[in-house]
């Protein structure tokens, strides 16, 4: 039996066009080209952003080992390598898409010019070229465009590397588009890069040193690795799977009360403290997921919570997993398989009620400097109903001023208390936590030093005259 077959080839000029609707941010699609730059060997590699209105230009310049012509031929074909194919395991791509999908989603006109052994040769996709073509074809150009030959000269001074150029940058230089707005995001892809490859910016030596506009990136560790004030990290547990083992070590942050302002900005990341929370999922120490909950949760999916800030769970997985955990051609997104789900599940459990209770007592320490317990003046009934706040009578604030109150007056303090209790603006609380991302000011943070010696002297005052405590033991009490 003969089965019939068509050719059908895609139109280059549609395909090209469609392809550039993939979704990369600038950020992003910096991340892919870089991460050739990284698999090359590069020890240094340069990002330049060049404003010039509706000619401003980017380009990404590595040391790596650089191109032969053929190898460079095959770098800038679509699809000439298949996912399926066996890679190197420090190899950061897998689709061969990444240089091209990523520069389309930004240029119209990309250029890659690489040196090797001496010899350098020069390759160029020029959009606009094809869509003008009668012919339809998959037309590589040689060379870079007429008058921008002298933005691959940087090349000439290494002794191998490659240079990627991107001219006709109509994604990022639209309509009302200015400098001001150029700096914004150069401002934004360094945030964005600084948190990608961090652990590879980490180090000395580093793996690689990455530069914007000359500068050095500095990379922004998630995990605050190392800060006095963290509260707890977990060993390194390890799943293996069919494809390859799995390592996951969780970790609660350091309180807001314990860390400086700045340091409070810097930790919560690009994009705040609420966003950051959950996995943060690494190949090769390059980082694909920066947080989120990997749509685990039990009987419904976790979202990210103000209560649940402070957790972070870093997962390194080996390139031979990425089927497994579908991670798409953007490096972007991941889903873990079924199979290690309850164990993720199981870490993240313990890593949220770890968060949370460090988040609910808002940094402060339980324990005191002699290693006694610190009175709270609230306490937490648990009941079936669900959970109620009482004040602790026992506190020795309230229970002086029930002691004073005496017989005649405890009905009145204890209707006083009760009216507080359940008259606590919870909703109103909730509302504004959510609404400013951070909890209410409470344990005197932001007031004088007058008004805590006030309320302190109070107590001490009647520590020594109704308790008769010498001023040593007052002292004492009230620390």
């Amino acid at each position: 039996m003969t089965i019939k077959s068509r050719y059908a080839p895609p139109r280059a000029a549609a395909l090209l066009e469609a392809l550039r609707g993939l979704g990369y941010t600038t950020a992003a699609a910096l991340a892919d080209v870089i991460d050739n730059s990284i698999s090359a060997g590069a020890s240094e590699v340069h990002v330049t952003f060049d404003w010039r209105g509706p000619s401003s230009w980017i380009s990404i310049l590595d040391n790596g080992r650089g191109m032969e012509d053929a190898e460079l031929e095959t770098a800038m074909t679509l699809g000439a390598k298949s996912p399926l194919d066996e890679r190197a395991a420090t190899d950061l791509g897998r689709f061969g898409m990444g240089l091209k999908t990523a520069s389309f989603s930004q240029c119209r006109c990309l250029t890659v010019a690489s040196k090797r052994n001496s010899k350098t040769s020069c390759l160029r996709w020029d959009l606009d070229a094809i869509a003008a073509s009668s012919d339809d074809g998959w037309r590589i150009f040689e060379g870079a465009s007429s008058g921008s030959e002298f933005l691959l000269e940087p090349l000439e001074f290494l002794s191998s590397g490659t240079l990627v150029l991107w001219e006709s940058l109509d994604r990022i230089v639209t309509p009302s588009f200015g400098p001001d707005h150029f700096s914004d995001l150069i401002d934004g892809v360094e945030t964005r890069l600084a948190m990608t490859f961090h652990r590879l910016l980490e180090g000395n030596p580093s793996t690689v040193n990455l530069y914007i506009n000359n500068k050095l990136v500095r990379p922004w560790d998630p995990f605050m690795m190392g800060h006095p004030g963290k509260p707890w990290e977990s060993p390194i547990a390890v799943c293996s799977t069919p494809s390859g083992i799995v390592e996951a070590q969780c970790h609660v942050l350091t309180h807001q009360d314990r860390l400086s302002s700045n340091e409070f900005l810097h930790a919560g990341g690009p994009d705040g403290w609420t966003s950051h929370q959950g996995f943060y999922v690494y190949r090769n120490h390059r980082l694909l997921l920066a947080g989120g909950w990997l749509g685990l949760g039990q009987g419904r999916t976790w979202n990210r919570e103000e209560s649940h800030r402070l957790a972070r769970i870093s997962l390194d997985l080996p390139n031979t997993t990425d089927a497994d955990w579908k991670i798409d051609v953007k490096k972007s997104s991941a889903r873990p398989p079924v199979s290690v789900r309850p164990w993720l599940t199981k870490l993240a459990e313990d890593t949220r009620a770890r968060a949370r209770k460090v988040f609910a007592y808002r940094g402060r320490p339980t324990i005191g400097p002699r290693d006694e317990p610190v009175t709270h003046a609230w306490k937490v009934d648990h009941l079936k109903s669900g959970v109620r706040y009482r004040i602790d009578e026992n506190h020795p604030s309230v229970a002086a001023v029930l002691e004073a109150a005496g017989a005649s007056h405890a009905s009145l303090v204890n209707a006083m208390l009760r009216v507080i209790e359940e008259t606590v603006p919870v909703q109103r609380i909730w509302l504004d936590t959510a609404e400013n991302k951070d909890t209410p000011r409470t344990g005197f943070d932001g007031e004088p030093n007058e008004a805590v010696i006030e309320v302190a002297m109070v107590l001490f005052n009647d520590l020594i005259e109704r308790k008769g405590m010498s001023i040593l033991e007052a002292r004492k009490s009230l620390s």
